[in-house]
């Protein structure tokens, strides 16, 4: 006989009941995070709230309630609209490649009235929230068939070919990782797997030829050398290892960097803002941040792991490994350990966009929480 908690998940959750069962715990956590984002904007402006520090603050709260309400709406309900959202995310991808406005040498904003939007930000949620539902109609064991994996790939391969498209290869490559990591997690046999890594490793001399761009190449090459060219392409990974090394064991003190107020390191308030932290804090003051990221990683899987739907779990792991990525890709590459791809550090770096979907995902990781006990079907088209 069922137990009476799960004939009660069931049934629609009291809105009341949902706001209790939120955790606020994690809530807390991500803000504490945005507020380390807001110090340092503030910093890196020179000790003003503009042009960086207020619009974030106002973004949060905007992401704040996106965050509360998206966490509201039941499970099931998101899972209905999986596969439209991402349907309306590639053809948001296909609008930018055509008519999408040009910055920093790349197509990858499109304009919707007032508000510029950055496609491929929302795409990594909605890749996520398409994958989880079509591996959670599987049964267990089908991803490994041909036919059943090639659909798969084809949900992961096409918004990574627009995304390389505008040209973009760190989103492209979050893109893919994220992808294959939920297949991963899905059950898909090592006997694909292990030739799949292999093929890659083939590959990569041809990408090198065919598919990379010319500043994609140099940014490689300036990886492995930045001394060759230490006044142009090697400029930025140069001044972020100064920047960081330069903050010793507890850095120079609030407001007393000196690479980002001083106008050395470029893209200071968005992809290299961790190096602001470590020139001011130092390796404790940076250690502290990522023990905090690593505190919202593990509310993720433990969230992931408390699911009753395969969907709720697959949705919540891929949303934490997403999240994961893009911590990890930051911070290796502003320590000069991986090429400079573009990746901003979630809820730190200045960015609308990348604030948003952000905020989004963590809305969505909380639905799962809030409706862990509810039974998802298999082949649900929505709400039930």
């Amino acid at each position: 006989m069922a137990s009476t908690p799960y004939i009660a998940a069931k049934k629609l959750i009291p809105l009341r009941d949902k706001m209790m069962e939120i955790n606020w715990g994690l809530v807390a956590l991500i803000t504490t995070v945005a507020c380390v984002g807001f110090a340092m904007l503030y910093s890196t402006a020179g000790g003003h709230f503009n042009p960086w520090a207020a619009p974030q603050m106002e973004r949060f709260v905007v992401g704040f309630i996106i965050l509360v309400a998206v966490a509201c709406v039941d499970i099931r309900v998101w899972m209905g609209l999986a596969f439209p959202a991402y349907g309306f995310s590639v053809l948001l991808l296909i609008a930018t490649a055509i008519a999408g406005r040009v910055g920093l040498g790349a197509q990858r904003w499109i304009e919707l009235g007032p508000l510029a939007l950055q496609p491929s930000e929302l795409m990594k949620i909605t890749l996520l929230l398409a994958l989880s539902r079509y591996l959670h109609g599987l049964a267990p064991g089908e991803i490994s068939k041909p036919l059943k994996l090639a659909v798969a790939l084809a949900l992961i391969a096409v918004p990574v070919a627009l995304v390389e498209m505008e040209p973009n290869l760190g989103t492209a490559t979050l893109l893919g990782l994220g992808g294959c990591a939920l297949l991963f997690l899905a059950g898909l046999s090592w006997w694909w797997i292990t030739p799949a890594a292999v093929g890659v490793a083939i590959a990569i001399p041809t990408a090198w030829e065919f598919v990379l761009h010319d500043y994609q190449k140099a940014r490689v090459m300036t990886f492995l050398d930045p001394s060759t060219d230490a006044l142009g392409a090697g400029w930025n990974i140069t001044q972020a290892k100064i920047a960081l090394g330069s903050g010793g064991l507890s850095g120079k003190g609030f407001l007393g960097g000196t690479q980002s107020r001083l106008n050395f390191l470029p893209e200071k308030e968005t992809d290299f803002i961790f190096t602001t932290i470590g020139e001011e804090f130092g390796f404790l003051g940076s250690m502290a941040l990522l023990i905090l990221f690593g505190t919202v990683i593990f509310y993720g899987i433990k969230i992931a792991m408390s699911s009753r739907s395969q969907f709720g779990r697959l949705l919540a792991m891929g949303l934490t490994i997403n999240f994961f990525l893009y911590i990890m890709i930051n911070g290796l590459m502003v320590m000069g350990l991986v090429p400079v791809v573009g990746i901003p550090m979630p809820l730190v770096s200045y960015g609308g966009s990348a604030m948003m979907t952000v905020m989004f995902g963590f809305g969505l990781l909380m639905s799962v929480h809030v409706h862990r006990q509810v039974d998802v079907p298999r082949h649900s088209s929505g709400m039930i």
